[in-house]
């Protein structure tokens, strides 16, 4: 888990992705981490170190999205990024607050599952192998009377069954038919899910489940398929689910980190007349759950105290003043990142793992189009990106996706019919694809 990480090592692993926002970085390692020292707390001490929630304030484009992103894919603890907009207060229609528990609690149980199922692995496959060689070498129906031809028999199965398994392991009989007994799985039923019930239909589904028959039916497949049913099958009957629950409530409890996106939105100035009355009601939905209750969920009930919360919001119109002062308080921790210039926009198409000119240069590789950018073609790009940006709608770094898009539109459209498979993007190839749309984008400031 990347709770033992140092918050050097958390923000090393960041940087090869997001370009700049040290301040968003430095301030979601050191919460990770703090995760870690706590459980090395004194139990009685423990129980009272409370996580220090951090709301990111800045711009679209900038990173606050994608340092969560990264962050889950570091993190082997139960993460979920919901967004505020999502849900209503309660007594209208929508989604109820709590249901943010709920779906961390499921990614927990499915992370713990996972787990589980690597561990079991070697075992289940050894029980598969023994599956195959039962559908392979079956059972005879009219087994001898007598004890010596008894014997024989059992001797006789043994040595056939050996030379199977023999052939099995060096992949001789992938291409064997076999039958098996496979279980189809019934469509969900969704009831109330409009209602802000979502509970009550998850254990609908479960009550349904467990009184209607099995709907199993017979089917010809060849060992390489029946192979991957029979592991799914024995791996499902190897995992013990109590323990998998009881793992998963207490990752939850102890480790969960909830990304609340879009928090701006639920949030105004001057907020508590007209429709902005049910904006107040989601933040006061929300403040039990930020400030620590227990929430029913079909596995049991899951305590929200330890849990770390992470908001992020442009708040273009309003400010995190306009939030309700009680979970102002439950926010501590405020990180403004900051906007994008040129020499980031730069940064961005150069330093992270995959920039987006090394995805669409191995994209055109499947093509056999060698695409190359200069340096003066990146630059170029850059510049572009930052001068529409600021005279349009500042959209941050997703600029960068409608601009490259555009320059290598016709590469991409031509790539399997192209005479000359390699192509060079530099600072001239760019202004002539982007030339003609940039001057339209400044023309429509001066057009009604």
């Amino acid at each position: 888990m990347a709770d033992s990480m140092t918050p050097k090592q958390i923000v090393a692993e960041l940087d090869k992705y997001i370009v700049g926002q040290a301040a968003a970085k430095k301030a979601v390692a050191v919460a990770i981490r703090n995760r870690w020292r706590r459980q090395q707390l004194p139990a009685e001490l423990r129980a009272d170190v409370t996580p220090k929630n951090i709301i990111l304030i800045g711009p679209t484009g900038v990173g606050k999205t994608e340092i969560a992103r990264r962050l889950a894919s570091l993190v082997g603890a139960p993460f979920i990024k919901v967004e505020a907009t999502k849900f209503t207060e309660v007594g209208y229609v929508g989604r109820d607050v709590e249901s943010i528990i709920r779906d961390l609690t499921e990614a927990a149980i499915g992370l713990v599952r996972q787990e589980m199922r690597v561990t079991v692995r070697e075992k289940a496959q050894e029980k598969v192998t023994e599956r195959l060689l039962d559908l392979l070498v079956p059972m005879p129906k009219n087994t001898p009377w007598e004890p010596e031809q008894e014997k024989e028999e059992l001797e006789r199965r043994q040595r056939t069954r050996d030379k199977m398994k023999a052939k099995l392991e060096a992949g001789e009989l992938e291409d064997r038919v076999v039958e098996l007994t496979v279980e189809q799985k019934a469509t969900p039923v969704q009831i109330f899910s409009n209602l802000g019930m979502e509970n009550m239909d998850v254990d609908l589904q479960g009550m349904f489940d467990k009184m209607m028959p099995k709907n199993t039916q017979p089917r010809q497949l060849p060992v390489k398929d029946a192979r991957k049913v029979l592991l799914e099958q024995e791996t499902e009957s190897l995992i013990d689910r109590a323990a998998v629950v009881e793992q998963a409530v207490d990752r939850v409890e102890n480790h969960g980190i909830v990304f609340l996106d879009e928090i701006d939105k639920v949030c105004a100035p001057g907020a508590g007349h007209g429709p902005d009355v049910s904006r107040q009601g989601v933040q006061r939905d929300l403040l039990p759950v930020v400030e620590g209750t227990t929430v029913n969920t079909k596995h049991g009930p899951v305590r929200t105290d330890h849990i770390l919360f992470i908001a992020a919001g442009a708040f273009h119109v309003s400010k995190p003043a306009d939030l309700m002062p009680e979970l102002q308080g439950r926010f501590p921790i405020r990180v403004e990142l900051t906007d994008l210039t040129k020499p980031d926009f730069l940064r961005v198409l150069t330093e992270p793992k995959h920039a987006l000119p090394k995805q669409y240069a191995e994209l055109l590789k499947t093509e056999g189009v060698d695409l190359e950018f200069t340096r003066d073609g990146l630059e170029a790009l850059a510049d572009i990106a930052f001068d529409v940006n600021r005279s349009n709608q500042n959209i941050g770094a997703r600029r960068l996706h409608t601009v490259i898009e555009k320059v290598v539109e016709e590469v991409s459209f031509n790539g399997p019919d192209l005479a000359d498979k390699r192509v060079v993007i530099d600072g001239k190839f760019v202004r002539d694809k982007l030339g003609p749309v940039v001057q339209r984008e400044d023309l429509s400031k001066f057009i009604l």
